[in-house]
Order: structure tokens, then sequence, then C-alpha cells
């Protein structure tokens, strides 16, 4: 086994065929299939049913590629452990991000690192929270950057940065008698969320004690598509902070905080506990602080430089 048969047998399952595989890996297609039937021949199984279109890796060979994938990353991690600081701040990095941050995020942190990192190449995903935290424990992605907390004891979290939530209301009346809404009064207004699949909250839930946290009311997707649903059937919706400024002027004279037991969320930064790229990571940071308003990081990121 070497690790170039490793890196096949991946490369056949991101690409489902051996031909686009081989010119991934910048190999012949017979090269390709010759090493990975060497490595079947030398564990004794299957790894992929070639009578398929596109190719499927069998059950025993899906298990095998996903400890492949981890050989891989610790064999990368172990040679970028020699490499110089330059070196460090340097190559791709890859980044899952919700979709409630990734408008806000996205443009400015490809700008912020091509004007000042530009040997750093971005790759940002938007992803749900849960396929998020699956890439990071497969090392499919670098970092994730989504709702805290996780309380998984194989991530590190660190806390970016704090952000409330408003109202954004259709009804005129409802706009010229409130400066605010109260968190208790939502319950009396049609409110438009995105939790499985866009539809009316269901208001007996938040006459509950429990507190609501906004992930139960909106799951993900573009904030924009409800703003459009709440113009032409009325009623509100929720969207976090940081998507204010987002907004072109009329709308947002249809925002209104939410008081009381405010609904909030905390944003940060969660990465595998063996991610070993301090410098990469800070310069992401640097990133994401030049996207968002001082005043949500100021009680979140403590610290300049951040020790891994």
């Amino acid at each position: 086994m070497t690790l170039q048969q490793l890196e096949y047998i991946v490369a056949v399952d991101e690409h489902r065929y051996f031909v686009k595989a081989a010119e991934a890996c910048g190999v012949t297609q017979s090269t390709l299939s010759l090493m990975i039937k060497k490595l079947e021949e030398e564990w004794d199984v299957t790894i992929f049913r070639r009578n398929t279109h596109p190719v499927e890796a069998t059950e025993t060979g899906r298990k095998l590629i996903e400890e492949a994938k981890m050989v891989l990353y610790h064999t990368k991690q172990l040679v970028e452990l020699t490499q110089s600081e330059k070196e460090l701040a340097s190559g791709p990095l890859r980044v899952g991000m919700i979709s409630t941050v990734a408008p806000v995020l996205m443009p400015k942190t490809f700008g912020y690192l091509s004007a000042f990192y530009p040997d750093i190449k971005l790759q940002a995903l938007e992803m749900r929270s849960a396929a998020i935290v699956e890439s990071l424990k497969k090392a499919e992605i670098d970092m994730g950057v989504l709702t805290s907390p996780i309380n998984d004891k194989e991530l590190l979290e660190l806390p970016l940065y704090h952000e409330r939530f408003f109202a954004y209301i259709v009804d005129e009346d409802i706009l010229d008698t409130h400066e605010s809404i109260e968190r208790s009064h939502l319950k009396d207004y049609p409110l438009w969320v995105m939790k499985d699949g866009i539809r009316l909250f269901d208001q007996k839930d938040l006459s509950q004690q429990r507190q609501n946290t906004y992930e139960e009311l909106y799951e993900g997707g573009r904030v924009g598509i409800l703003i459009q649903i709440a113009n032409e059937n009325g009623g509100m919706t929720i969207l976090p902070e940081t998507h204010l400024n987002l907004l072109d002027e009329q709308a947002q004279q249809r925002m209104r905080p939410i008081v009381g037991s405010t609904i909030s969320r905390v944003i940060s930064l969660v990465m595998r506990k063996d991610y070993i790229h301090e410098k990469m990571m800070n310069i992401f940071v640097k990133a994401i602080k030049s996207c968002i308003s001082p005043d949500l990081y100021e009680h979140a990121i403590k610290s300049d430089y951040i020790k891994l």
C-alpha cells in the first residue's frame, strides 16, 4: 500500500469516473486502474463496483475510503509541520459556512485575502451545520463558520461574534406604532420561518416556557426569500443583525429590533482539535473581522493573535 494508491481511491470516489480521477491525479487511466487493482488484491477486497456508471464504492470500500481520507489528512499535517512560516500562510483553505452567514462573510473575505494574502486560495462552501461538522470530522474541509455551541469533543470552537435578530415587518400599522417588537409579542403576528421548508411558524411553540433559539426558527437558506414571501403574503420574518447592511433602504425601514428575551446567536470558527495552521487561522479570523462591525466581535474575539 502506498499513499499514492490511497489518493487514487479517494479521487475515484470524488469524481465517480476513472477517467476524470486519472486526469485529476495527473496519470493515465490505465495506471490509476492498475494501482487500484493491486491495492484491492493486497487487501483482498473489492473497493469499487466497476459495472455501475458512475462508479460506486462497495460497502467495505466506503469504509476504506473514509479511513484513507484520514490517513492522507494526517500525512498532510505531518508534511506541513516541516514547512516554513511563509508557506503556512499559503495554499488552499477550504471553509464551510452556514447559509445565514455566507452572504455576509463570503464576498468581503475573498476580497480581503486577495488583497493581503493572495497566496491563500480560499474555497468557501455554503453548507448546513450538520454537514459542516461531518466534513470537519472527515477532514474534507479545514474550518467551519456556524452557530455555536456545537458541544463536540472532537472539535475546537472559537467564538467570532455575537449578533441579535431583527423583525422584518410588512404591516404599515405595526411599523407606525412600534419602534421595537417584544419577543413575547411575536406570537401575535404571522411569522414566516424556514424550518422544514418555508412555512408559517406554529405560534403555540412561542407560548412555551422555554426559550426559542434562532436556529429553531430558521434552518438555512437565503433570507431574501423570506422577505419576498412576507412582502407578498403579509406578516413578518426574522433576520440576523449582520444582514441589515445587505438590505436596500426601503427594506431597512421595515426592520425593528426584537427586545425582551432577545433572540440572538454566537457565530464561531470551528476546527478539528488537531488543526495546526495557527497563522492561517489567524489570517482568516482577521478576514472575518474585516466583514463585520467591531461592536459585534469585541466581546468574542479577545486577542489579536490566537494560539492553538
